[in-house]
Formats: structure tokens, sequence, C-alpha cells
């Protein structure tokens, strides 16, 4: 008998019979008088004059008529690199701890975004929150006995002008609660080895000591460390190995493209949950099993606003032009693309994270991802974004009974002077690139009709290349590393996408 998983489990629906129904906008509204009160007396509180937003009548839309939108760029050209420097008391009291490194998915370069301790907090309570969610999913009592695996970046973080650095899940995972070391695997030893392949390697030869209930991690990467388990212990599927394994939660880019490949892997299929955790805070969670729609963390370190995601709004570099409009949660529609925006905790105001959401649900505060503003292609009117290329990866699976997990595109003239799509495809099977073609541009004239509209005029046609998925996660060990928050970049500018072609043609 599971009594320890009992016991978790009793604590769990105990707890969530016992919690009151939050109203997510009244948090919200909450959590910006908070942040506006801890840093009203830092740098930029005395520049935006958070003390006089704080005695206006409505505090939300003072804020953003004072407050100006900060990409990475701009907030770390203006604020960011004094703290780089040692000072204190720039866009949050004190100093952070922390930096997370992330180069996300458009160049070599890495950010370095404040994590202060108030964040690891928000961060560490938003994860107990979605462990109480999981009374709504209905468990046996042993899954809360079982192992969890949480595959990211290396937990050794370095040490640079008297802060720690490295990308967020390695943050996190070297701040886990004491309670939870004991289920937390691969182990703090496997988990500060810095090469990717080699601490896989270590996942793999102890893969027989683990009862692993649970996987955490990108798609892609997860993905690598059960082939490698898999092939290192000549298994048909990895239940043969972790017949427990029954949940995995999923993060940092859309499951969708990767579900098929990531289901050939397995022995029977599993629960997937959704999280929403990037560089600057843990943003959401799927709270129910009713939909796979992300609850967003309301009263929590993050205040949001949204901005309708517009081509007339967006810049070609992805930020938003200054006067772009934007609407607090108790405003916001449904069957609508919003540019995220966030202040947080870490010191972030008014911040661009990059990503476009949907709402599922406005009264429960739930959304999907639906893609990033760089990843969004506008060329000659075609206004095709991240989401309906997701879709379409989809589509030619079913057509042509194959696995897609990574792709990329590029909008730009071919010889003959005229526009092109040029898409790279993943795939192990011998398809006919044509044929191929020909099914992804029917499929997008159909779900979009600035697509067609766009294929009737200037953009010529669609071209593709089929190559193997392992030159994908090559590209990202070359040019970044592998594991932990990288993710590929599902759109191109001309100048990278002429260095991803070279890179492919010196793979092949």
């Amino acid at each position: 008998m599971a009594i320890l998983g009992n016991i978790i489990k009793g604590v769990i629906d105990i707890k969530d019979s016992f919690s009151s129904d939050m109203n997510p906008v009244e948090a919200q509204n909450e959590v910006l008088e908070q942040l506006l009160n801890k840093a009203k007396d830092t740098e930029f509180g005395k520049h935006y004059s958070f003390k006089s937003i704080l005695e206006s009548e409505n505090i939300a839309k003072t804020f953003s008529e004072k407050v100006p939108y900060f990409d990475y760029n701009k907030i770390n050209k203006e604020w960011w690199y004094k703290l780089q420097e040692g000072t204190q008391n720039v866009t949050w009291p004190g100093h952070p701890k922390y930096f997370a490194l992330s180069s996300g998915t458009t160049g070599k370069t890495s950010k370095r975004i404040p994590v202060t301790n108030e964040m690891i907090e928000a961060i560490k309570q938003a994860g107990i929150n979605q462990v109480f969610a999981l009374s709504h999913f209905n468990f046996e009592a042993d899954f809360f006995e079982k192992e969890i695996m949480m595959l990211g970046s290396s937990t050794d973080l370095h040490e640079n002008n008297k802060h720690l650095e490295g990308e967020i899940s390695g943050i996190t995972a070297s701040n886990i609660p004491f309670w939870f070391r004991s289920y937390y695997k691969p182990g703090e030893d496997i988990a500060k080895i810095e090469d990717w392949d080699e601490r896989v390697q270590h996942i793999a030869e102890n893969a027989r000591n683990w009862d692993i209930g649970a996987l955490s991690g990108i798609p892609s990467w997860i993905e690598l460390m059960l082939q490698k388990v898999i092939e290192h212990h000549s298994l048909n599927h990895i239940h043969e190995i972790w017949p427990n394994l029954q949940v995995y939660t999923s993060g940092g880019v859309a499951f969708g493209p990767y579900e098929k490949s990531f289901n050939a892997l397995l022995g029977h299929s599993i629960t997937v949950i959704d999280t929403y955790l990037a560089s600057e805070g843990f943003m959401a969670f799927q709270a129910r099993p009713e939909t796979d729609a992300m609850q967003l963390v309301t009263d929590n370190g993050i205040y949001f606003e949204f901005v309708p995601f517009k081509p007339e709004y967006i810049k070609e570099d992805g930020s938003l032009i200054p006067d772009a409009p934007a609407v607090t949660l108790a405003d916001v529609k449904l069957n609508q693309d919003y540019v995220l925006i966030i202040s947080t905790v870490s010191g972030a105001w008014r911040y661009e994270i990059g990503d476009t959401i949907e709402f599922t649900d406005v009264e429960r505060s739930e959304i999907k991802i639906t893609g990033r503003t760089k990843f969004f292609i506008n060329t000659v009117g075609s206004q095709l974004s991240v989401n309906k290329m997701d879709d379409a990866m989809q589509e030619l699976e079913k057509k042509f009974g194959t696995k897609i997990p990574e792709y990329t595109i590029c909008a730009k003239r071919g010889e003959d002077d005229e526009f092109y799509h040029y898409w790279y495809i993943g795939n192990d099977d011998k398809l006919n690139s044509e044929e191929v073609a020909e099914a992804l541009d029917d499929f997008l004239k159909g779900a979009n009709n600035n697509y067609k509209v766009a294929r009737g005029k200037a953009l010529k046609g669609v071209r593709v290349k089929l190559i193997p998925p392992h030159v994908f996660h090559e590209w990202s060990g070359a040019n970044k590393k592998k594991g932990g928050q990288v993710k590929m970049e599902r759109v191109m500018n001309e100048e990278k996408f002429q260095e991803w072609e070279d890179f492919v043609s010196s793979q092949l």
C-alpha cells in the first residue's frame, strides 16, 4: 500500500477542497500595487514616479501611460547593464543573486535576465500550486511516491562579479526544496554535468536505478534523452524500464509538433501537462484535465498586460511600436492573439517577453501560447504565425503517415527575383519534397486567408527541403548548446538563413 502517497494525495485533496475561488482581476490589481510599492524607491521607480502612479485614481491606466514598453535590448541598455557593474536598487531593491542566461531562439549572445530571491520564491510557489492542481487529474496514490526526471540545463552555476549565472532551469533545480530532493532525478551530481551528451549518457547508465513517474523538460531534449535510454538498454519503448511513467510536464514550446514522435517512444499513453516557465518567471500551468490550456499565475509576483497582435503594432525586429495599445486582464477577449507584457518581482517593467498568447477561457484566465512575435512572417502580406505553421506540420504528419519534430522557414527572393517561403523540414522518411510542398501550400491556403491572398499575388510559391531531424539538434549545439531552455528558431531572417543553409550543407 502506498502509505506516503496516500498522505501526499490526501494533503493535496484537502488543500483543493479548502481553496477559495480567487478573482484573477482583483489579484492582478493587488500584484501591481505590491510591485510598485516595493520598487518605488529604486532608480527606475523614481524615474517613472511610481509614488505618483500609486496615488492616481486608476493605477493600471496611469502605469501604462507613464511607463514605456521595454524589450530586452532596451531595458538592458538603459537599466540592467548597471546590475552587471554591481549597482544596487536599479529596477528592484537590492541586487539579484542570479542571472538567467537566455539566448532564446535568436542568436549566440546570451541575454542576462535578473532573477531575484523574490522571483525564486514566486517560482517555487507556482510549482507548489501546480502540484496542488494535480488533485483534478485523479492520479492514484502510488503516483505521488514515484520519482521525477527534471531535464534542464546544468545546475553547476558560474560565478560572475558576485552573482551566479545559468539557465533558469538550472537555477530553479539548484533551489529545489529539501523535501523534494529524494524525488528529484537525475540527482545533484549528474545535474551538475555541463556537457549535455555526457549528462544524458549518465542518465542512460543509471536509468534502471530509478522508478520514474513523471518527466519535465522541453520536448525536443526529452525525446533525445528517452531515445538514448532506449538505445542504451536495447528497449522497444521507455515503459520497459520506467513502467510507472504516467506524466510528462512539457514547457518552453508548443507540444503539438512533437506529439507523434514523442508518443512513438512510449509503451502506452501518458498524461501531458503544459507549463509556461520562462527565464523571466513562471507564467502559467495547466490546472485541469478538461483542457490543454494553461491558467495564468495571477497572484504571484507577475503583472500581465496584453497588446493585440496586429502587424501594424509590430516592428520588423518583433518589438512593439511605442503607442501600441495594451489592455489588462479585465478587458481581454476570446479569439484574439495578444503580445504578452509582464512586470515582475525581478525588476522587469512592461517587458516584452516575445510570446503571443490567446485566451481560451477569460473567466479562468486560461491561455494557449500561439507563437513568437519574431516567428511571424508578413512578407508580401502572408501574415503567417507559428501556430499556423505548427498546425501545418501536424497536417503533413497525418497526410503522409510520418513524424515531423522540427522545421524552420524563411521568406526570401528566389533566383527569379520572386518571393518564396523556403521550408526545411526534419523527417527520416523518404518523402517526395514536391508533394510535401504542395500539401503544405494547400493547407495554409485553407487555414489562413491572408496567406491565400498573398499566394495569388506576390508570394510565388513554397519550396521544401527534407533533412534528418538530428541536423536541427546539431545546429543548436553548434550555435548555442544542447539541452536546457534552448529552442529551435522557427523563422529566420535571410542572414541567419544563409548561415543555416551553409550549416546544413556541411552536415549532409
